[in-house]
């Protein structure tokens, strides 16, 4: 009689939205489903990523066998250096996924170390107990898969982020025929994308978005400035087709869009006509209606190029009156802030601003499936048990009940991080819990790990010191009314606050009235500044803490 359990052990991304982490264990053997990060709330102050806590796959080192990537999205991928600087194992992706990959660890020296193996859609590799079969499946990146693994008590399938979209731009449609044969074989465990469980209906496919960004680019009379996530590669090649098609030239700014953009001509992805893309030096040789900058920031990031052309204050980019502008992207939940702050800055320029409001026509569409699309999944692999995953708990919750809804899954269970979940051919029941969390990085370096906020406050205070810089701005006319007032402390007598002082004045002084009335750019700039001199006359990286008041 069968006595051996598998065990699947979420350790990020159930129970919140990204830093997607999974652990699936049979005896002596783990593999890990993903290593994504998440970015931080505003006041987790210091802190630059979120990542999971992997106590667990350090405690059991010596067990774990691979990391398996769905796909090349930063919550599915940002949280590798983290991990591999603990654990040295092998990282399986696609060609894609890899390529962004290897940026990253390259950025954070871990490249040569680490082994990259090339996995391809419909072609099994074995790891330990486990035989892993990539499904292609489609999503707003390209090359993302499935995974469907055998074990020894049966085929558990986790689905990746996917959407159906039966007419991608690359001509690789959703294999829904592989999970239809798994479904035909049986499917113990289904582990589901939850994503956009309260969506009803299906997710349009992302040529759906064609027809409204070519009336828009048709009626552009001046420059038009194209920001969508540098991730989305159709998107991309969907606005380079266009501005092709009417006699415009692109211009590519941002670091992130030119990498992106630059990966997925090497692959294959985008093929683009000799000229079409021109230097960002080049663009005053040509009229406002022959341009076109697919430009990154479309999040309203402080320091992205976007956010710095919405106030003047980019080298190459520059917005002007009867420009067009298009966010060819979502709101994500926690940035609305920072986007409306730079439509505002681009209403202030006279642009004229088109964002997915819900009333400029389809400009955007999601890259996960709504609720039919799920159901379609579930109906097709008529799974034993079925698992939610990413998303809230409100998320998982809606999805189980979903999946028990359509009358094929016996069971539905939700389990979140930490939860130990212990499957074999007949039973599936939670056991124990694993140690999860968050791990709060400063990315000055990969390992500078911030361990709880109240510990950080104090280690900073005691080692490199905290500043605090008081700015009397007038909200009318954006004018300094007063002295900057800087506060050191934890500096050991070394005393040069008239300097920063002066740091500071400099830096206000070479900001504009608009960009003086943006107070995050402001403590952006004030804050690399001050950053720069203490690290030059002292070595250090204390807690700077710009503080605004209006007047």
């Amino acid at each position: 009689m069968q006595t051996k359990k598998l065990k699947i052990i979420p350790l990020g991304g159930l129970g919140e939205f990204g830093m997607n982490c999974l652990a699936i264990r049979w005896e002596d053997d783990i593999i890990v489903i993903d290593a994504g990060l998440m970015f931080p709330e505003s006041e987790l102050l210091g802190v630059d990523i979120v990542v999971p806590d992997i106590t667990y796959l350090i405690e059991n080192k010596a067990h774990v066998r691979a990391i398996i990537l769905t796909h090349g999205h930063m919550d599915h991928i940002g949280g590798l250096p983290w991990i591999l600087s603990e654990i040295k194992v092998p990282v399986y992706a696609t060609e894609f996924t890899l390529a962004y990959v290897e940026g990253n660890l390259e950025e954070h020296g871990l490249l040569d170390e680490t082994e990259l193996v090339e996995i391809v859609p419909k072609e099994k590799f074995t790891i330990g107990p486990f035989t892993i079969e990539p499904i292609h499946v489609t999503h707003s990146i390209v090359d993302a898969v499935s995974l469907a693994i055998e074990t020894p008590v049966g085929v558990v399938i986790h689905s990746g982020d996917f959407k159906i979209d039966l007419a991608p731009l690359d001509g690789k449609s959703f294999d829904l025929h592989t999970f239809a044969e798994y479904g035909k074989r049986g499917v113990l465990a289904f582990l589901q994308d939850s994503t956009n469980v309260d969506r009803t209906g299906y997710t349009p496919g992302e040529s759906a978005v064609i027809p409204r960004l070519d009336e828009i680019v048709s009626r552009t009379k001046k420059k038009l400035f194209f920001s969508c996530f540098s991730s989305s590669v159709f998107r991309i090649r969907i606005a380079l087709d266009l501005a092709r098609a009417h006699g415009r030239k692109v211009a590519l700014i941002g670091r992130s869009m030119m990498e992106s953009t630059e990966i997925a001509q090497d692959l294959g992805y985008i093929d683009v006509p000799q000229g079409l893309i021109i230097n960002p030096n080049q663009m005053r040789d040509y009229a406002p209606e022959q341009l076109m900058i697919l430009i990154s920031g479309t999040q309203g990031e402080p320091m992205s190029a976007l956010s710095r052309a919405a106030v003047d204050n980019h080298k190459h980019a520059h917005i002007d009156a009867g420009d067009t502008v298009v966010l060819s992207s979502r709101i994500i939940p926690g940035n609305e802030k920072s986007i409306f702050r730079v439509i505002d800055h681009l209403y202030r320029r006279e642009a004229n601003v088109i964002y997915d409001n819900g009333s400029n026509g389809l400009i955007h569409v999601s890259g996960h499936g709504s609720q039919e699309e799920l159901r379609l999944l579930i109906n097709l692999l008529r799974p034993k048990f079925f698992i939610p995953v990413h998303g809230n708990y409100g998320n998982l919750r809606k999805h189980a009940q979903l999946a028990m809804d359509t009358g094929a899954v016996e069971h539905a269970i939700v389990i979140e991080d930490g939860d130990v979940l212990e499957l074999d051919k007949t039973s599936v029941h939670k056991k124990d819990k694993v140690t999860t969390g968050r791990i709060l990085i400063d990315s000055g370096s990969s390992t500078d790990v911030v361990e709880d906020l109240v510990l950080r406050d104090r280690r900073i205070l005691s080692e490199d010191g905290v500043v605090l810089v008081v700015l009397a701005i007038n909200k009318r006319t954006g004018k300094v009314e007063q002295q900057p007032e800087v506060v050191m402390r934890g500096f050991g007598g070394a005393d040069f606050t008239e300097e920063a002082r002066e740091v500071v004045l400099k830096t206000l002084d070479g900001l504009n009235t608009e960009q003086k009335a943006d107070y995050g750019m402001v403590k952006e700039k004030v804050r690399a500044e001050l950053k720069r001199l203490i690290q030059k006359t002292t070595g250090r990286r204390p807690m700077i803490m710009p503080v605004i008041l209006e007047i």
